[in-house]
Parts: C-alpha cells; structure tokens; sequence
C-alpha cells in the first residue's frame, strides 16, 4: 500500500474527511467535509503531512528563502517542515493586536525573499490569496502554494491566474478514488460527491471575492460567476459596457490620450499644484488632490484647477477617503471651505461605515453626475483593507454601481469589466519609504495583477524634470497595458 493510499485511511479513521450532510461556511449544503484541524492531535498524520507537503514542492522545483502557513489549520503543518527543513518560517495574523508592535506578519525575512505559502484544503483559492496579498504588503514575494487537499473545484485555476501555482498531495477526486477501493465508500456516496464537485465550482476570477456570490445566492452563484467571466477588452470597449458617464469618460481618455497614468500631486501650495498639473497634464488620464494639505486653498485655484482639466483632457480625483456615517459625509462632500462635490469628477470612500457612506456621498454628487471609488485594497504595510473587508466592499460596489466606478486596490478585485481598478504606490522600481509603502512596477500591477491605472505621486513631483518623468511613467504603464491585452 502506497504513502498516499495510507494517508487517506488514517485520515479517514480519524474523522478528519467525513462524508454526510454538512453546511458548509458559505451556507451550502456538501456530502463532504474536511475537519483537518483534528490533525494536531495525530503526530504521526502530522508528521507525514509535512514530510509529503515538502516532497510535492521540491518535486515541482519550488524555490523559497521562507515558509508561511495559512491560518490556522496550516500552521502546525508549516512549523513542522520549517523545522525538518531547516527553513525559516513567518506567521500571517488574520487580525493585528491593538498592542506590542502590531504587525500583521511576525517574524525575520528581507524585502524580496520568496516564500511558499503551505495550505491544509483549497476550495475557491480565496485563504492563499488573502495570504498572498498580506505578504506583498511587507515585501515578500509569492510564487507557489502546497496544499494537502485540492478540492478540485477551480482554486488552483483561480490563482493560476493570480500568478501563483498550486501543488497539491491529493485531489478530492483522487480520495474518493481511493475510499472506494478500499470498500470504506459507496459507489453512491461518490456519484453525489463527484456532481457536487461539478455543480459548485469556481470560475477562474479572481480568488479575492472569496465566492461572495455563493454566500449570498447558493447554487445561482455558479452562473453569476460565468456571466462577469474576465475578458481582455480594450479601454474603449470597456467604455461601451460602463453604464456611468463619468466612467465612460474615464476609458475613452485612457484609450485617446494612451494613458492609464493618475498623477498624484501632494504639494502643498496651489501655485506649485497648478504648475505640476500643467506640465504632467498631457501625459494623466486623471489627477489626484489632497485638497485638505494646500495652506492657501480658495476658490480661484479650483476655477484655474477646472481649466487645466478641461484643457489637457483629464479628471479630477480628490483623495478624501471618506469614512463617516452617512449624514456627515454628505456635509463633508457639499460644504465646508472645499465644497468639494463642486470641482472633483470622483471621490473615494471607506466601506468600514457600511453602504451608508456610499447613499450619503450619492444624495450629494449623484444629480451633479460625479462618483466614487471603493477602497478595497491599500499598499501600505500592515493595513486591515483585506480577506472579509475586501470581499464586503467588492458586494457593496455591485449593489451600487449606478455611483460606484471602481475600487483603490493593490490587484483585481472584480472580473466585471466596467469596474475599474486604480493601484496606488507604483514607481519605475520596487522598494519602500521607511514608513509603510509598498511600491510596485507599472508592469507587476498591470500585467501581473490586472489592475487597470496605475497611480503615481513622487516619483513624478520629486523628479528633476515632472514632465519627462510622467511622459516615462505614461509610457510604462500604457506599454504594460498593451502586453496583457496581446497575452
């Protein structure tokens, strides 16, 4: 009897596959259920799992400085094979402590280490990407996962397309293959599990939504997913299918202009704001304010700021990050010294507050024709933006697309193609400030995240030269746009 025929038993024995009736997480109903957390009590199980997990990774020639488990359930698993390996290893937290140093990631690893992630059971993929994505905020790179269990049902598929290859012990498939020849299950038993397989798997979007469509809708969800299945439109193909002016707009001076190139002008005077506009204007599809840092702000710098749009052909974002319940953001929006639903086409919102930030933001800017931008991801080291966040925010944009055009994110959030995704701390070169950002290449965020605009501030105002360095950064970005629209 071979290594994996004998695992399957032992984990059979131990209860930790079942096979029944169960409700699973996202509310639907499996014949099989996967309780691997009982592992820890079996050091012999434990102790095969690790040997195994390591042996499909060398075998598949992964490369890695460091090791991180998924939480929890991975963890023993990837503490096991550390120490056998003589690997480093780091914790991800699935939430930061309010004290001691706060860090999402614990432990010792340099920027650019390579680390494989280790996973008990993958369905949808979401939990590696959540970890994937938790990493990159700290510099590690992400390029293969090893989990024991592949349920088979299209999460290797889905983060395949993330840039991440997965390298499973077992399939589903191959289990059920095994217990039924080993007269642990009835043919019956495997035709319901096999159509169950079949009847709820993933599509091959991003692994980030973490099937919100199955939780909300059940067996719908497979459809819904198939309808906004990702396509490589154009820019201006994607503007035929948006329903919002503003984000037709938006696409159709991506697509004339050949720029997908938002300047991030945090200056602090509106001379030098006004000037920097001028000289990169020809080069952005749009502009990015803090309007709250300029010291002599006044209604002549908007009416000048409206013209530079108008003459060079771009839009005007406000950075507001709106985060207030509903009544006060409206205030915030329409009143004040900035009034500014009066010069912005788009602002940006939190979605800690719920919907209510979205209807209060809507009452103001929706008959004046504005929008607004979800932050669903941020490029800061050690944010809470993700996992049950980015999902709850992706949900919120759908329900209110009629104001919603897109999302602040570091990667695809949505495979739906009028919802576009804009990715700040981007530079010519990865590296970080020594205070939190995270920067990416114009090529990492488009080609291999997907993302649609990419978003830079210093490395255009602090240039020598702003205007050469925004006609380098408008080149980067629209040729990496190219290229993935040719793969």
């Amino acid at each position: 009897m071979d290594r994996i025929t004998k695992l399957v038993l032992r984990l059979y024995e131990v209860e930790a596959v079942k096979f029944g009736n169960f409700k699973l997480k996202s509310g639907i109903m499996s014949p099989v259920y996967f309780d691997l957390r009982v592992m820890v009590s079996y050091p012999d199980i434990m102790d095969e799992t690790a040997e195994l997990l390591w042996e499909i990774a060398e075998k598949n020639n992964v490369k890695s400085s460091v090791l991180c488990g998924v939480p929890y359930t991975a963890l023993p698993l990837s503490t096991l094979m550390a120490v056998k390996q003589n690997k480093p290893m780091v914790i991800r937290r699935k939430e930061a402590k309010d004290y001691g140093t706060k860090k999402m990631i614990e432990g010792v690893f340099t920027a650019g280490d390579n680390c494989l992630i280790i996973e008990d059971v993958v369905t949808s993929g979401s939990s590696v990407w959540e970890t994937v994505q938790s990493l990159d905020t700290v510099g590690l790179k992400v390029t293969d996962a090893v989990v024991l269990v592949d349920r088979g049902q299209g999460g290797s598929e889905r983060l395949k397309n993330q840039g991440i290859s997965l390298h499973s012990v077992i399939t589903l498939p191959k289990i059920l293959e095994i217990l039924c020849e080993q007269g642990k299950l009835e043919e019956s038993v495997v035709k319901e599990t096999e159509k169950f397989i079949q009847e709820n798997s993933f599509s091959a979007a991003a692994p980030t939504q973490q099937a919100a469509e199955k939780t909300s809708s059940g067996d719908n969800a497979t459809s819904n997913e198939k309808k906004r299945a990702r396509k490589c439109l154009c820019y201006s193909s994607r503007a035929d299918i948006c329903e919002h002016p503003l984000a037709k707009q938006l696409f159709n001076i991506m697509e004339q202009k050949k720029s997908n190139l938002a300047f991030s002008v945090d200056v602090t005077t509106c001379a030098e704001l006004l000037k920097l506009a001028d000289q990169v204007g020809p080069n952005i599809c749009m502009l990015k304010t803090h309007v709250d840092i300029l010291e002599d702000f006044n209604q002549d710098f908007v009416k000048s700021l409206q013209e530079l749009a108008e003459k060079h052909n771009f839009l005007i974002f406000e950075d507001r990050k709106f985060a207030d319940i509903g009544n006060t953001v409206k205030h915030q929006y329409n009143s004040g010294v900035y009034k500014i639903s009066d010069w912005a086409h788009i602002v940006n919102a939190h979605t800690v507050p719920g919907s209510g930030v979205i209807k209060g933001l809507q009452e103001v800017g929706g008959s004046k024709g504005r929008a607004c931008l979800l932050i669903g991801q941020m490029s800061s080291a050690g944010n809470l933006a993700t996992g049950e966040y980015t999902s709850a925010t992706v949900k919120m944009a759908e329900e209110h697309a009629d104001f919603v055009i897109g999302f602040i994110c570091t990667s695809t959030l949505t495979s739906d193609p009028k919802f576009i995704h804009m990715t700040p701390g981007v530079k010519l070169s990865q590296g970080g400030d020594g205070l939190g950002q995270q920067y990416l290449t114009p090529d990492e965020v488009i080609g291999n995240r997907g993302t649609d605009i990419i978003i830079v501030g210093r490395g255009i105002y602090k240039a020598a030269d702003p205007a050469k360095a925004a006609q380098e950064y408008q080149t980067a970005g629209y040729a990496a746009y190219e290229k993935w629209i040719a793969s």
